[in-house]
């Protein structure tokens, strides 16, 4: 086998609340405050530092504060397990115990004041941990790790005791992890592996332990973090430095809540910028599952779809299964960049050829016909009646003598294919044993990435266990669905860091011009009018239709001579926010007769519904276009949100919607209409003509403009419908509805 941390408004703000209060000029990250300098407009940071855990994952002395070795106690296995551990890393160990002079023939100190030396790292095997922390910080100690559980996996009164704690080692300087985390981080590691390796982040010790014990197959493990809940030390954390760490190949994360949404995003982007693969099992894509999540660790898991669209844009791959995430972590460990796309199923059955294909071309992987002349160069060792066009189908007998090799070098010769995958569905010695070594024979001479799909539901055969297993060149899989999903990932993957810029080195740090005047229009805790919400959009250069506010049918009338006929006239006023179900719209005007009625039942209506009115919208009538509906929200774990999709009064019925966490650039802007299903629609279907997707594009990036420079103040935000023109002729906002936190 192969909660969000939110500033003030904006940078001037901040700025000068840091000058009036004298508070520190930012929030902490990764145990440094940010300089104003590292913040974008929002208030959030740009920047993450990189904790140096040298010393935690491999300390020169270690303290164990409630070491025993007395039988039958939980603290005696972990301090024999601790014992070992610093062995093997070469660290001092020092018990720590009030009434015990030694704990396992080793002298026991009876405080910590009493350490013969500042230690690096202490394990505290204590109920509270609180009152041992103040005391860490006085003996300088670097890192500590808490054990204890009953805090925010508990409830409100956990959560409290957990912030407490938190606060305590924030002041100490010192880091810690957990509480509720366990032993995994000092486990025993296989020394004689060699090649990069899997790093493990955890939040859940147990569900680490399918990845752990891929050691067992040859694969090399270099770290385990077991993150519990995360009170100081977090996934990010640990994210970041590893995907500085030489050794490591891939980052495998089991992920049940996140602390912070941006640190989580900025240590992404650490990894994205080195090329370093994240590989993440996330829980929380149903409500049972996100509930169970937070009862476990105390944190937030997110909303899904938001959590999702987060984790695609900073490159992380997102898998189900823990099968899935050894896989795929794996290959991306250890296979190297790949010299092309094409991807050649070779099987010595057209069957299972066929039904393998299907399977990976469902996925989107790219299966494409080998040339003519490939195809004859096949036929020399294949006979002419089999396929080879791709998938390759060589008929079983080839690969019990000197042809077999010679297929599969003609393939990998290919300038064209870069994934060889041979599925075989079962042993069949020894014939299966002759295609085996040839297919480790031919990838330790090329660069390709060569894959083989060992069906065989017993896996005790040798061409498995000794040949396939003992080569680091073959990506060796137990099914066609991982396999799929590994392959797929690694394409994707080195597709994605080739040409990945960070979003945060573009990101604005001061507010445009266009943010005073927004600023004045915003109502804390209200809903804007219509007219209100769209005078918002046209102080960000968002287009909306000619119109008029009017308060009297005379005026109305005079409007729609001046906005020109056809017209649209809606009641606006900030209570209202379904307009057409209230029976207050009326479109196609075409007369001041008209107009003059319209006005006199529409204030009718909202008198009626007693719903204030501010006047009378009188628009200008857009009737070409693709209906679609840009919006924002605030998100709990992350902060501002933007969304595409089909608007319209289908937009609920259909629910096809894209979504992007802020900051992101045009070509993310791009992809989220390429997430749509609905996405033909833009390029003109039944003889319409193609929709203007530069102007699209350009309402997304201007309202993402919007959310960070308004930043809080904004909690919802829907331009529905956005009229999008053909080419050239831009994108109308039709409505808009804006509520203010």
């Amino acid at each position: 086998m192969l909660g969000s941390t939110h500033g003030t408004l904006t940078t001037d703000s901040r700025r000068a609340r840091v000058i009036a209060c004298g508070e520190q000029p930012g929030p902490a990250v990764h145990g440094r405050p940010a300089d104003v300098d590292d913040l974008d407009v929002s208030g959030r940071p740009l920047y993450a530092d990189v904790p140096d855990l040298d010393r935690f994952f491999r300390p020169e002395s270690v303290a164990v504060i409630g070491a025993s070795d007395t039988e039958g106690r939980p603290n005696t296995g972990v301090t024999r397990q601790l014992i070992d551990w610093a062995g093997r890393v070469g660290a001092r160990l020092h018990p720590v115990h009030p009434t015990r002079p030694a704990v396992f023939g080793i002298p026991c100190v009876a405080a910590v004041s009493d350490l013969p030396e500042q230690v690096d790292l202490a394990v505290l095997l204590v109920a509270d941990p609180l009152p041992v922390i103040e005391q860490l910080a006085e003996a300088k100690v670097k890192f500590a790790v808490a054990f204890a559980s009953g805090f925010a996996e508990t409830g409100e009164e956990g959560a409290a005791a957990q912030e407490r704690l938190a606060a305590a080692v924030a002041e100490s300087g010192m880091r810690l992890l957990g509480p509720n985390t366990n032993l995994n981080a000092f486990s025993s590691f296989r020394e004689d592996l060699d090649g990069p390796g899997i790093a493990l982040i955890t939040q859940s010790g147990h569900q680490g332990r399918p990845v752990f014990a891929l050691q067992e197959l040859g694969i090399r493990l270099t770290h385990w973090a077991p993150t519990g809940n995360e009170a100081d030390l977090e996934t990010a954390d640990f994210l970041s430095y590893f995907a500085e760490r030489p050794e490591v190949g891939a980052i495998a994360c089991y992920v049940e809540g996140l602390k912070d949404g941006r640190s989580f995003l900025l240590a992404a982007d650490r990894a994205a910028r080195r090329g370093t693969p994240v590989v993440a099992v996330k829980v929380g894509r149903t409500e049972t599952g996100a509930r169970t999540a937070a009862s476990h660790t105390g944190k937030l898991t997110g909303a899904d779809a938001v959590v999702d669209a987060a984790m695609r844009q900073y490159g992380v791959i997102r898998v189900d299964g823990l099968d899935e995430l050894q896989d795929t972590a794996t290959l991306l460990a250890r296979a190297k960049p790949p010299l092309a796309e094409g991807v050649v199923v070779y099987s010595i059955s057209g069957g299972t050829g066929a039904h393998f294909a299907d399977l990976a071309t469902e996925a989107g992987l790219k299966l494409p016909p080998l040339s003519e002349a490939k195809q004859a160069e096949l036929h020399q060792w294949i006979p002419e009646f089999l396929s080879v066009a791709n998938p390759v189908d060589n008929g079983g007998h080839p690969v019990g003598d000197w042809r077999g090799r010679k297929i599969i070098d003609a393939i990998l010769a290919d300038p064209a294919v870069g994934v060889l995958i041979c599925p075989v569905t079962g042993p069949f010695p020894p014939l299966s044993d002759r295609l085996v070594q040839d297919l480790v024979d031919a990838a330790e001479q090329t660069d390709k990435l060569v894959c083989v799909v060992w069906g065989s539901p017993v896996g005790t055969e040798p061409a498995y266990r000794e040949v396939l297993l003992g080569s680091s060149r073959v990506a060796t899989f137990r099914t066609v669905g991982n396999c799929i999903t590994a392959v797929r990932a690694y394409l994707a993957h080195h597709r994605f860091v080739t040409g990945y810029r960070s979003p945060f080195d573009e990101a604005p740090r001061t507010p445009s011009p266009s943010f005073r005047k927004a600023q004045a229009l915003m109502r804390p805790g209200q809903q804007l009018s219509e007219h209100a919400a769209k005078q918002l959009l046209r102080a960000y250069g968002i287009r909306v239709p000619r119109e008029q506010l009017v308060t009297s049918a005379a005026a109305a009338v005079r409007a729609a001579g001046l906005v020109g006929y056809p017209v649209v006239m809606k009641a606006s006023g900030a209570r209202i926010a379904h307009k057409t179900e209230l029976g207050l719209v009326k479109i196609g005007l075409t007369s001041a007769s008209q107009v003059r009625d319209a006005y006199r039942e529409l204030t009718d209506i909202a008198r009626y519904e007693d719903v204030p009115l501010d006047g009378v919208l009188v628009c200008q009538m857009v009737e070409r276009g693709v209906e679609m509906v840009v919006g924002a929200a605030h998100d709990e774990l992350f902060g501002p949100t933007v969304t595409v999709g089909l608007g319209g009064v289908l937009v609920e019925v259909l629910r096809d919607t894209a979504v992007r966490v802020p900051p992101f650039g045009e070509e993310q802007a791009r992809d989220m209409l390429e997430d749509l299903r609905g996405r033909p629609l833009l390029d003109g279907v039944r003889g319409r003509p193609p929709a203007d997707l530069d102007a699209l594009v350009e309402v997304v990036l201007r309202v993402q403009r919007m959310v960070l420079e308004l930043g809080d103040e904004v909690a919802e935000l829907d331009i529905n419908p956005l009229v999008v023109l053909p080419r050239g002729q831009g994108a109308v906002a039709l409505d808009a509805l804006v509520v203010c936190r």
